[in-house]
């Protein structure tokens, strides 16, 4: 947490680019408000060529920290004077805190809040995750950490997902596989207007039947295809919003130094419109 009374007051964001449609700050805005604080979060969108020196700047505008949102998160984490252990072992973060010394610390909590959100034991857990960027990173070794006995990579790129299965010490899968634990960590689903055959097509997953426990990453005001997909299934399914809460509460408690209250930030983030990304 940065030095100073907690509830001294400042400045938080996200920045990713594009970043119009966030709840991030829906989110946030309500959780300082519930607790008195004097704190205003805000979209901050910044193009890749402009992050590193844009995120550089902002101390110096009263900002305290930041979320980092696509396509930031592996920048994010080169950035950062001094990453958290998680941050440096998955390779991306998503939360940096700037600090009274002027250096950048960097975590990410999306790995401890995906787990928070799924909220069950994933030892001996059988996982697929879909896709290799900054999200598929951070749930591949929450789930390789919380002792899970296969995660397997699928990636539309194929030298990504071989990539990130080497570094991380797990497998690569030329196609999706059946198992317990289904991630879409992907950005499919996020676009408007894509149905859900094209989406699960894109995916690859019309040859799979849905698996006993769903989670998708992206999410939205209207229920994502992959969602859907595991609902009519009867699967157990974790939608994007509660990981984006879980995820959300750790940052907000790193820089405020307090707990917000997850159900002020869930009512936020599902009050929140149109479709979102995280």
């Amino acid at each position: 947490m940065r030095d100073g009374p907690p509830g001294a007051g400042g400045l938080a964001g996200v920045v990713g680019f594009p970043v119009g449609h966030s709840r991030s700050p829906a989110m946030h805005n309500a959780g300082y408000a519930a607790l008195g604080l004097d704190w205003r979060y805000l979209k901050l969108p910044v193009a890749p060529d402009r992050f590193a020196e844009t995120v550089r700047a902002l101390p110096g505008s009263g900002y305290r920290g930041v979320n980092v949102t696509v396509p930031h998160k592996l920048a994010a984490l080169e950035l950062a004077d001094e990453p958290s252990p998680p941050a440096a072992a998955i390779g991306a973060a998503n939360t940096l805190t700037f600090r009274e010394d002027g250096l950048v610390s960097a975590d990410n909590t999306d790995a401890r809040g995906f787990l928070d959100a799924l909220g069950a034991d994933q030892r001996g857990v059988r996982a697929l995750v879909l896709g290799a960027g900054g999200a598929g990173r951070a749930v591949a070794w929450a789930l390789r950490e919380a002792g899970a006995a296969d995660v397997a990579i699928w990636n539309r790129s194929p030298q990504r997902a071989t990539a990130l299965a080497h570094e991380l010490g797990l497998r690569r899968v030329a196609a999706p596989e059946p198992g317990d634990l289904l991630v879409n960590a992907t950005t499919v689903g996020l676009e408007a207007g894509l149905d859900e055959p094209a989406a699960l097509e894109a995916l690859g997953l019309t040859r799979v039947e849905p698996f006993p426990t769903v989670v998708d990453l992206v999410y939205s005001s209207e229920v994502t295809p992959v969602a859907a997909w595991g609902a009519r299934a009867g699967s157990r399914v974790v939608d994007g919003l509660e990981v984006l809460v879980r995820q959300g509460a750790l940052s907000f408690e790193l820089w405020t130094g307090m707990c917000p209250p997850l159900d002020v930030l869930r009512g936020a983030v599902r009050a929140a419109g149109p479709p979102a990304t995280r």
